[in-house]
């Protein structure tokens, strides 16, 4: 395999691969498994000579890029099967290099888009002679172990287990070409993180039947996370994304602005200098009403923000004619996170069993006003403050009951909206949690009949949420996403705790809605017990856990399954909650309860102790 360095002056180098190496000082690129990252960085002409593995890369190096080098003469048949797989990860948009390995008659045909199949490490390649003329056919098996798929939609799935697949090859004018491609792309980890980068796409929430501010959901944008290349028009290939519709995961409860077939009829989008966007599209969307063109517009600038700072979108129609306009501001209405609450303030449940209340400057909490706080009514064991932070609703301290109330003194108690059907130390309700449409939602953990429970605008009749998928678990844990449609569960079965998303589905039914949590998927099967979770962004959550025989640690994992690119988080010991914040806004303060009692975490700084004793610290939600 031969290697393609850019030089200076961009000036063509070769070097050799695999069979040996080549100084390659005073050039503008770096050599990792086989291809060219040819970037603009100086490099040594000396020193220490050190074994760098692909994982071990630059991601913040924008610079680098990769290049695929083309097959050679005579090539055999495991090498060129290699230098295939290895061309596959380059920054090349239509994988030109990829397909000079391939047999005429498919080099068209095969499409890398279909999906990808992430293994441990890279396949390992086997040569396999399957009858016939040996000398004109080969079959060459590829192996591994699978980690993950990622479907047409570019949406990940974690699926480990083993990966077998096979390739076919033929002579083609006296040279080896691979006539049976695999499907999609087959790539390492280490590749797969330095293409692909995790963007979310937004859609609107359906809360349909079910929620509680009849038209509200539609607003509301929600996360649909997606992997797409990091390095090719990233912000074009958000917009086709965007335009694809939602994940097959996420389409039955959101839904999108876009005419159905609408197309990007700009081979490539790019800002002007004012950072604005202009997108053109075809004809399906002509007809669309100002209502409907701003929620597209609306789409596209969420969508597009994490590849660029867009002032404001302009949609326009095949002729050029304009649509709508959306500036920053004005599309702060549809924003994900207008539902999440504040993003400065955390609460807990203090030594004597009431609500306080604790900014990110103060240094002391403060009791909160009202029955769960300075009036001292019920002493409590967990909480959650609503996201407008003018209700509260409180689990007594026995786990029995739950109430709610508002944050206001001198107003009284009132009866006990929920109470527990079992009793003893595994049974009781748990943490409850606010949506931002106004529900309140909270689990019986009772061993013989669980349930989950909803209660409309979180005073009204507890009606139960069916979780088909439990499969014989019981929710001992649980935060519902702002938007209502999306939840997150703890599920213990036997003495494993795993984290499970649902989706939030609402049908009717004789007149009445009904609403059922569907399709869980897990969203850390790397951990064996997860022990504490938080909302921590439209995407993301914030995961207390512990792998097989390991110690636990905190990590964020996006809700897709895959880990996220943020900075490891600092340990500490022991915890059994934690907070975070689910808007965007300025702070990212943590709090967590852990051996020590309650401490926070704010931005560029260490854990804090806060109160000695404490349980239960929560956001607003």
């Amino acid at each position: 395999m031969t290697l393609r360095t850019e030089g200076v002056g961009g000036r063509l180098r070769r070097g050799r691969t695999r069979r040996g190496a080549r100084s390659l000082a005073g050039v503008c690129g770096v050599a990792v498994s086989g291809v060219l990252l040819a970037g603009c960085a100086s490099m040594p002409d000396g020193g220490d000579v050190m074994s760098v593995d692909a994982s071990q890369r630059a991601d913040a190096d924008s610079q680098v890029r990769v290049y695929g080098v083309p097959p050679r003469k005579n090539e055999q048949p495991q090498e060129l099967v290699a230098g295939f797989l290895e061309a596959t990860t380059s920054d090349e948009a239509d994988y030109a290099t990829a397909r000079m390995y391939l047999a005429k008659s498919v080099k068209r045909q095969w499409d890398p888009s279909t999906s990808i199949t992430v293994l441990s490490s890279v396949p390992q390649v086997r040569v396999e002679h399957s009858g016939g003329d040996r000398e004109q056919t080969v079959t060459i098996t590829l192996t591994g172990k699978q980690v993950a798929k990622v479907d047409a939609r570019h949406a990940y799935k974690p699926d480990a287990g083993d990966y077998q697949a096979q390739m076919h090859m033929t002579r083609e004018d006296g040279e080896w070409r691979i006539d049976a491609p695999p499907d999609g792309l087959v790539l390492g980890i280490s590749d797969f993180q330095r293409i692909y980068r995790s963007a979310n796409k937004y859609y609107f929430a359906e809360t349909g039947p079910g929620g509680s501010s009849p038209g509200r959901g539609r607003d509301v944008l929600v996360a649909d996370p997606v992997y797409l290349r990091k390095r090719i028009d990233p912000v074009t290939s958000s917009v086709k994304a965007l335009l694809d519709g939602p994940t097959t995961w996420l389409d039955p409860v959101a839904g999108t602005a876009f005419p159905t077939g609408t197309r990007l009829l700009d081979d490539r989008l790019s800002l002007d200098d004012s950072n604005a966007l202009k997108v053109r599209l075809s004809d399906q969307a002509a007809g669309a009403g100002q209502d409907q063109c701003l929620r597209m517009a609306a789409q596209v600038l969420y969508t597009v923000q994490d590849s660029a700072k867009v002032t404001d979108v302009t949609l326009e129609r095949k002729d050029g004619s304009r649509l709508c306009v959306l500036g920053r501001e004005q599309a702060k209405w549809y924003a994900p996170d207008q539902t999440a609450g504040q993003a400065d303030r955390q609460f807990f449940v203090d030594a004597q069993h009431r609500l306080v209340g604790l900014a990110d400057g103060d240094e002391e909490p403060r009791r909160v006003p009202g029955p769960f706080g300075a009036d001292g009514a019920v002493p409590l064991r967990s909480v959650a403050v609503d996201r407008s932070e003018r209700r509260a609703a409180g689990v007594s301290a026995n786990g029995q009951m739950l109430y709610v109330a508002a944050l206001q003194s001198g107003l009284p108690l009132g009866e006990a909206r929920v109470t527990a059907r079992g009793s003893g130390p595994k049974a009781g309700l748990t943490a409850p949690s606010w949506d931002g449409l106004g529900d309140l939602w909270v689990a019986d953990q009772d061993q013989e009949h669980p349930r989950l429970l909803r209660l409309p605008g979180g005073t009204g009749t507890p009606e139960e949420v069916q979780v088909p998928a439990l499969d014989g678990g019981r929710i001992t844990g649980l935060r519902v996403a702002a938007d209502g449609v999306r939840i997150a569960l703890l599920v213990t079965k036997g003495d494993r705790t795993s984290l499970k998303l649902g989706r939030v589905e609402r049908r009717t039914s004789t007149g009445k809605p009904v609403l059922s949590v569907q399709e869980l998927r897990s969203v850390a099967p790397r951990l064996e017990n997860v022990d504490a979770v938080s909302w921590a962004g439209a995407s993301r959550l914030l995961v207390a856990g512990s792998e097989q025989g390991g110690l636990q640690q905190l990590q964020y994992i996006e809700t897709d399954g895959s880990l996220s690119n943020t900075a490891a988080l600092p340990g500490i010991t022991g915890v059994r909650a934690i907070a975070a914040p689910e808007s965007t806004g300025k702070s990212q303060a943590l709090v967590a309860e852990g051996d020590g009692g309650i401490v926070r975490l704010l931005p560029d700084a260490n854990w804090k102790l806060v109160a000695k004793e404490g349980t239960a610290p929560v956001y607003p939600g």
